[in-house]
């Protein structure tokens, strides 16, 4: 192999990808045990409600936004929306995704007898359009964000760069697999590399909110169950 970006992207898959997963892990099981150690003050005041009931109800409840906020801030909730589902399209259900999970995960080789763990994939016009209608919708967001005096004031470099990250993997993504510009070997590598720094930010970014989104809404939740109001 003549190509000099083969090394880069024989690196990216190998050594790269391990110390970007070994941190993204470590990373996450060391958050979520801080959550866990910080817990919360007993009260000791007489319960008016079901608080665990009530939690489990926001966990879903709060997906759908309030009444008329999606009115007054269209672009943030439909864009996040629209984002969040291409973004989950795209890693999911794209093929190449789907055999890297299968790959990673390694229910076929625990398994080899057993059924593939592999999923159906998407087509290539679902799977891009998906990507498209995410970035578009990420570069709203961003727009909104600028433009809004609000929004901007209360903008910290975490949201910058959490922007950045989350949009350079579609973006290099589609690059790579259209082979757009530039050498094909290259794209790719900068796809994988843009995703490793994404897996290594996001224990520490407020990207963590992928998996501490649960137990927040239950916690809010419980708690205004016990006192017996809506959450």
């Amino acid at each position: 192999m003549n190509n000099p970006n083969f090394d880069l992207l024989m690196w990216a898959r190998g050594p790269g990808f391990d110390i970007a997963l070994i941190i993204f892990a470590a990373g996450i099981v060391l958050r979520i045990v801080e959550i866990i150690v910080l817990g919360r003050k007993k009260d000791l005041a007489p319960a008016k409600g079901n608080g665990v009931a009530q939690g489990i109800k926001t966990i879903f409840s709060r997906s759908i936004p309030r009444k008329g906020l999606v009115h007054y801030a269209p672009i943030t909730y439909i864009g996040g929306y629209i984002f969040h589902l291409g973004f989950f399209i795209a890693f999911f259900f794209f093929g190449a995704h789907i055999v890297f999970l299968d790959e990673l995960l390694g229910f076929s080789q625990w398994w080899p007898e057993a059924i593939s763990f592999q999923w159906p994939a998407f087509g290539r016009v679902i799977i891009e359009s998906a990507v498209a209608l995410a970035v578009l919708a990420m570069i709203a967001l961003m727009y909104t964000r600028l433009t809004d005096p609000v929004r901007r004031a209360l903008s910290t470099f975490d949201d910058y760069l959490v922007w950045v990250l989350s949009i350079l993997p579609m973006v290099t993504g589609y690059i790579a697999v259209n082979k757009l510009f530039g050498d094909p070997v290259f794209m790719l590598a900068l796809h994988i590399l843009s995703v490793e720094l994404l897996m290594i930010a996001f224990p520490f970014t407020k990207l963590m909110h992928a998996f501490t989104f649960v137990m927040a809404r239950y916690y809010n939740g419980s708690i205004q169950g016990r006192k017996g109001a809506e959450s």
